[in-house]
């Protein structure tokens, strides 16, 4: 896997205090600190492309059943298939 290319040092500590969030809880306080209410939306619908892409469903199924642009399903299958295997794990810890 290539090296990303937002690697600062900035993020590795981000990061590594993440490791200290157990609890839904904590995660919703950090995130609804650090994102905007639409970038919080933004993540939870590519998160749930990505699960309906993984069960095979089609773009038209996704569209009709999240209301995703096609632009966004096609943006999240792209990570799917050439991406950094982010959506894998979080897959992967949904099952």
């Amino acid at each position: 896997m290539a090296k990303s290319k937002l690697k600062s040092q900035s993020l590795d500590d981000l990061f590594d205090a993440f490791k200290s969030i157990h609890t839904q809880k904590e995660w919703y306080q950090v995130f609804e600190d650090l994102c905007t209410v639409q970038e919080m939306r933004d993540l939870g619908l590519r998160f749930e492309v990505a699960k309906m892409l993984n069960k095979g469903q089609s773009y038209q199924e996704i569209i009709d059943q999240t209301g995703a642009s096609s632009t966004t399903i096609s943006r999240v299958a792209k990570a799917l298939s050439y991406g950094q295997n982010g959506y894998q794990l979080l897959l992967k810890k949904d099952e």
